[in-house]
């Protein structure tokens, strides 16, 4: 399989000021298999280790902090060779040793010439403590599931790929690529993003296969809400976490802590709701009052929307059948469109540095999907699972911050197009959302 993220990697490893690594990811997402894919075509050799499987090894940790006598005992004791700016040392499964993340920083300050990453399930989690790492010793990298465009290249429709990258103007798509990238897109909501899961698509068209994989990837992610340090908060991450489905399932889905447990209250419920941000399984979108720069500055922190980290896992867990894609749009429409928001958040967190919010107004009611930051622009976003377009809520989002506004934005099932200042975005498109912002800003300015 590509992963995109391989190309980040290059460059960490080719900067003059490269730090030891902490690759971050929901468990399963693939970073074992990149970095081991990585150290392959880029370096002479690979030196891996597990502390989860070899927790002996954590031990070279506790007796020094010398890093050459760290690195000295590890190849002892598992025979791999390690070269400085040759070999890529794997510290794989770091989340339960402190002491190994804490290391990096004197591989930092004395030991530059090792090219060192690190990956662990559940590492936010780790890395939210005080004293789990050296600040400004490491460098971070985030790795999400595989997007549309990557799930594109392993199911074999490369060529659909080159030509969405030839699209420099915002003129309608023609038929012969909208209609497939409609139907792939389809395929894409019910395997999701996680390798395993498209790896039983793509190689063998097994759908029984990839149900199993997917609940097989949901067990593994209840089992771990165990691991929390207080284990009270065992079963409301649970019932957070079953409750997804439900929030977005509503017309206003703006979390409600009812919805998870009548009676519930968000100072019992909301450090179990932290603990999946800081894992990464569930994103976290406030609601923003106006406009403005920074972003943070106008969030209303007591309405937020949440949302899961992979498409295909908010399918299984909805428990959504997968022939829901044999059957039109069903799969777009289907609990008010929240597999699409889904899928478009997911889309614009890759592309977009500041995290999306969302903008709503009662009495009468409205409200924008996302409000996305791109340099020093800010811009509403809708998205819209059928062809029945209407903008009710981008209307009157220009109207009331109509000085702020050069480019409303809307992902639809329609054609690539640009109607004064409002862009619509095949949704298979999501992708390449700031390539066709910008396009959109040049044609409009």
């Amino acid at each position: 399989m590509e992963r995109f993220i391989i190309n980040d990697l290059l460059k960490w490893k080719n900067s003059k000021h490269r730090k030891p690594l902490i690759l971050k990811g929901v468990r399963q997402v693939g970073k074992t298999w990149v970095l081991k894919e990585f150290g392959r075509q880029y370096y002479e050799n690979t030196a891996y280790f597990n502390f989860d499987e070899n927790e002996e090894y954590r031990q070279f940790f506790e007796t020094t902090k010398d890093p050459d006598r760290i690195l000295q005992n590890l190849m002892l004791a598992s025979r791999q060779k390690i070269v400085p700016e040759k070999t890529l040392i794997i510290f794989d499964e770091v989340q339960d040793c402190p002491n190994v993340i804490n290391s990096m920083k004197y591989f930092c300050e004395n030991a530059p010439q090792y090219h060192i990453a690190c990956a662990g399930s559940l590492l936010g989690i780790a890395l939210a403590k005080p004293s789990s790492f050296p600040v400004g010793k490491v460098d971070f990298m985030q790795m999400n599931p595989m997007t549309f465009t990557e799930f594109l290249i392993a199911n074999g429709d490369a060529n659909l790929v080159q030509y969405l990258e030839t699209i420099h103007t915002p003129e309608p798509i023609p038929d012969a690529f909208f209609n497939p990238l409609y139907e792939k897109l389809k395929m894409y909501y019910v395997t999701g993003g996680m390798p395993e899961s498209v790896l039983m698509w793509t190689q063998d068209r097994d759908v029984d296969a990839m149900q199993a994989v997917l609940s097989n990837i949901i067990d593994a992610y209840q089992r771990d809400f165990a691991k929390h340090p207080d284990i009270k908060e065992f079963p409301k991450i649970s019932m957070i976490w079953k409750s997804i489905p439900s929030q977005l399932a509503r017309e206003n889905k703006k979390f409600i802590y009812k919805a998870v447990k009548e009676g519930a209250r968000a100072r019992e419920y909301e450090d179990a709701l932290q603990w999946l941000v800081d894992a990464n399984l569930v994103k976290k979108i406030y609601r923003s009052t106006a406009p403005g720069l920074p972003l943070a500055a106008y969030d209303d922190l007591s309405a937020f929307k949440i949302y899961l980290v992979d498409v295909g896992l908010l399918r299984r867990l909805a428990l959504l059948a997968p022939t829901a894609f044999c059957e039109g749009n069903r799969l777009f429409t289907e609990f008010k469109g929240a597999l699409s928001e889904n899928y478009v958040l997911e889309a614009l967190t890759n592309q977009f540095e500041a995290t999306p919010r969302y903008w709503s107004q009662i009495n009468p009611s409205y409200e924008v999907d996302f409000i996305i930051q791109r340099e020093n622009d800010i811009i509403p976003v809708e998205v819209k699972a059928e062809t029945n377009t209407e903008a009710k809520s981008l209307k009157k989002y220009k109207e009331k911050f109509a000085d702020k506004v050069k480019l409303r934005v809307r992902f639809s099932l329609d054609n690539l197009k640009l109607d004064n200042d409002l862009l619509n975005i095949p949704i298979f498109m999501a992708d390449y959302a700031d390539q066709l912002i910008g396009i959109a800003l040049m044609a409009a300015g």
